[in-house]
């Protein structure tokens, strides 16, 4: 389960990348940190997303949501106790968890990275001291999306994206699931298109793939990118 990605790109890059010219500086970046972690109760932790503007000519835009829908689930001690759990990766989207957001254009949205993760199987600690993972990138895409959904919330609006079965490159590292990922042809429909159509698209991808243990450099990518 992806539970760590990086996005490390100006904002006008990220727009740039799925075909909306950027109305802001093209130096302006992000305010979170560029290594992206689930929400939690006590730290809320924001990633971009980009979604449909509701209003007028239905632009894109930019937002920063939580990464997490939030739910509850029966503690292990006492199944009476509901505890709060953040949901980050939608895998059955036929649930009723995530199926209002899958069938209203409106709830979706595409989560820009350049960079996510997956634990290690050795397991121990990374160079950057921190568990160790395998990283994953799109090398004829620097600025890569994931097919996501969002939703409001009692505390604000939280976003997750889907995942699907790995791929031939996925597969080894972590066997069950990995992001859906969005080529940019797909973008628009994800965003637009009918429920069947956007279900469609939640298939492992095809196209090229890098991997590697060393934790991914902050260099940001620019709007030329």
């Amino acid at each position: 389960m992806c539970n760590r990605y990086r996005i490390s790109a100006k904002q006008a890059a990220v727009m740039r990348a799925c075909g909306f010219d950027p109305p802001f500086a093209p130096d302006e970046t992000f305010p979170p940190a560029r290594e992206i972690f689930p929400t939690g109760k006590k730290t809320a932790r924001h990633g971009p997303v980009v979604r449909r503007v509701a209003t007028g000519n239905r632009p894109l835009e930019m937002a920063l949501l939580e990464w997490g829908f939030p739910t509850k689930v029966p503690s292990k001690r006492n199944p009476e106790i509901k505890l709060d759990k953040y949901v980050t990766n939608a895998r059955n989207l036929s649930s009723s968890m995530w199926k209002p957001s899958l069938a209203t254009p409106a709830r979706r949205c595409i989560v820009p990275f350049t960079y996510f993760a997956e634990p290690h199987p050795d397991g121990g600690i990374g160079d950057d001291g921190k568990p160790k993972q395998m990283w994953f990138a799109l090398p004829d895409q620097p600025i890569g999306f994931f097919a996501g959904l969002w939703r409001p919330t009692d505390r604000g609006e939280a976003y997750a994206f889907g995942t699907t079965e790995p791929n031939d490159i996925v597969r080894p590292w972590h066997p069950k699931a990995m992001p859906v990922i969005l080529k940019p042809c797909d973008l628009l429909l994800w965003l637009d298109g009918s429920a069947e159509e956007a279900l469609a698209l939640v298939r492992p991808y095809d196209g090229p793939m890098i991997r590697q243990v060393e934790t991914p450099r902050d260099d940001l990518i620019e709007i030329d990118a």
